[in-house]
């Protein structure tokens, strides 16, 4: 045994147990999780542990620019508005500020409760669209990032080809996004030994249904599944009402409808946002197993809309939360915006509880660690035997949690604190990366990303 932690209280798959000994093995692999056990001389844990939550969707660049988007450019701004700025922003990325940037957000990340990310990378050439030296440069600043973080990753590369539905010829602004099929998957091969050398997962991302023409999509679903078939496949999809109608307009089909009669969906998928579907679609995409990608923050940051939950949970449907542009980097408030849209749309209060957890807070962590798992291709599901050694301490003397019993804790952190404020450590595979509420390099990764930012806005 290489580590272990004692917890008065911890959040198991099962639910909360008490007096709870974690062990876990040279490479953060749990062995042992037995309640009401003796501490021993194990460390402790100064208040209820629960698993860290997987982050299912993020683009590490755009930290950099969140706020400065936040001013009215149009009559009527939306998604596409924002996505032009987005555009100017991502063309003036180097490989050392994406490095730089993508430090500080996993940083953050760790400091607010995620252990593990998904990484939609997108990014992929120079700032005049050709390719580096060496191809995989900007995917390697990547690793780089999670490595020196501590943070748990997996890579998705992102398939992007054309501007628009009937493929459209791609954007100028698009150029550092553009590959073909063959070179996405030689860029696979060329990042596997990489990422598993740290432990993490390689994936694939087809960016969308109007970025990736439907041979394309089949061909790059092929070759991944020739490289390693149980690797997790992502798309956005169905974000926004825009991205519908021209869907309909170009093959008669809704994008969720469309994907699940011309694609192998299955449990690989995370379906990114999913955010516009009609009844028949929630019951059909849940049956596939697939994961709805769901990033409630930055869906409501740009205008995208509420996904409906409830239905999605009738029929059995697994989620996960993601920060995606990171408007917000912070687990529990990902979890509190969820919920508190769900109560918006449908007038109601703790919408989210299950039939076997009436805890809002406890039923919503269990589901997205499950299927933030699921999505990432990595054994994160929980504190259980086989299971990664993630965990995330509370402070039980927080003024907002000091007193309560540990169920009430997790609400309080969720509901009534300052979300991150109530974090007192996390582990990641067994390795302390917080403590106090801080990470080990919070203040150079801040310098460093406080650089970047402003050489990358200076053009402005």
């Amino acid at each position: 045994m290489a580590g272990r932690l004692f917890a008065a209280d911890a959040l198991l798959p099962t639910g909360w147990a008490r007096n709870v000994l974690l062990q876990w093995d040279a490479t953060g692999r749990l062995l042992s999780v037995a309640p009401d056990a003796a501490p021993g001389d194990a460390p402790q844990a100064r208040g209820p542990v629960v698993p860290g939550m997987p982050n299912l969707h993020s683009h590490a660049f755009q930290r950099a620019f969140v706020g400065l988007t936040e001013y009215r450019g149009e009559s009527q701004d939306s998604f596409w508005s924002w996505r032009n700025l987005m555009y100017r922003f991502a063309a003036r990325i180097t490989p050392e500020s994406l490095e730089a940037i993508a430090t500080w957000l996993y940083i953050e990340m760790l400091e607010a409760g995620y252990t593990s990310v998904c990484e939609f990378h997108y990014v992929h050439h120079d700032q005049d669209g050709r390719p580096y030296a060496d191809d995989a440069t900007l995917s390697l600043a990547l690793l780089r990032a999670a490595h020196n973080a501590g943070m748990g990753i997996t890579l998705l590369p992102v398939l992007y080809q054309t501007s628009g539905f009937g493929a459209k010829p791609p954007r100028a602004d698009q150029a550092r996004f553009i590959r073909s099929t063959d070179n996405m998957l030689s860029l696979l091969e060329r990042l596997a030994p990489a990422t598993r050398a740290q432990g993490g997962v390689l994936g694939l991302a087809p960016h969308s249904l109007r970025a990736v023409p439907p041979d394309s999509l089949a061909a790059a679903v092929q070759g991944l599944t020739a490289l390693n078939p149980q690797a997790p496949i992502h798309i956005h999809i169905a974000e926004q009402t825009q991205e519908v109608e021209d869907c309909i307009a170009w093959s008669g089909q809704r994008p969720v409808q469309w994907l699940l009669e011309h694609a192998p969906v299955d449990e690989r998928w995370c379906l990114v946002h999913a955010t516009h579907m009609t009844p028949q679609e929630y019951l059909d995409a849940a049956r596939t197993g697939a994961v709805a990608g769901i990033c409630p923050t930055t869906e409501a940051n740009l205008g995208d809309g509420i996904f409906d939950m409830p239905l999605w949970l009738q029929h059995g449907g697994r989620w996960g939360v993601g920060s995606d542009s990171h408007a917000c980097v912070n687990a529990a408030e990902e979890l509190l915006m969820l919920e508190y849209g769900q109560r918006l749309s449908l007038r109601q209060r703790n919408v989210l509880a299950s039939p076997g957890q009436a805890e809002v807070a406890t039923a919503m962590t269990l589901q997205a660690v499950q299927g933030g798992a699921q999505a990432s291709g990595r054994a994160i599901g929980g504190l259980a035997v086989g299971q990664q050694a993630d965990l995330v301490a509370l402070d039980a003397q927080h003024v907002a949690l000091a007193g309560l019993p540990a169920h009430s804790m997790l609400s309080s952190h969720v509901f009534g604190s300052h979300r991150t404020s109530a974090i007192d450590s996390l582990w990641v595979a067994g390795v302390q990366r917080v403590s106090e509420g801080r990470h080990a390099l919070h203040d150079t990764g801040a310098q460093a990303f406080l650089a970047a930012r402003s050489a990358t806005i200076a053009a402005d």
